[in-house]
């Protein structure tokens, strides 16, 4: 029972959390990067749209929160795109060198929490009680 809730947190906190940081985003441009607020106009109006699409991405976090039990399939495809960016993060470490230090933070509680909610991402199916139906891949073959 006590992954069901820790599931819950994670995912009420993702949404939150994100949310905010998409509005932030959204509200603040180029000032809410470290280090970007002279990137110009194209980068500010980039920013902005990707803060709306993020603030998005937290409501799709809040709506799986709001089910009963929270549907595996729905953490593990965020946590997919959430993994996703991680990866992103790690291919522009590799192609342009270190960002700022906060960018580094963010890629490393990225790459920790994934895991985490690929693991958690059943738990509240299973304490209810929640079976996946057979595919007809899975079903055992006919007499």
């Amino acid at each position: 029972m006590a992954r069901a809730k820790v599931l819950r947190v994670l995912v009420l906190t993702m949404g939150y959390a994100c949310v905010a940081i998409g509005l932030f985003h959204v509200l603040l441009g180029n000032a809410s990067i470290p280090g970007a607020e002279s990137a110009g106009a194209t980068i500010d109006s980039l920013g902005r749209f990707f803060g709306a699409i993020f603030a998005g991405y937290g409501l799709a976090w809040l709506w799986a929160a709001r089910q009963s039990p929270i549907p595996a399939a729905a953490v593990r495809v965020l946590t997919g795109v959430f993994l996703l960016g991680a990866l992103g993060r790690l291919l522009s470490l590799a192609v342009d060198g270190w960002p700022h230090g906060f960018q580094v933070a963010l890629g490393v509680l990225e790459l920790v929490l994934s895991p985490l909610l690929f693991w958690l991402a059943d738990a509240e199916e299973r304490a209810a009680g929640v079976t996946r139906p057979v595919t007809r891949q899975e079903a055992p073959p006919s007499p």
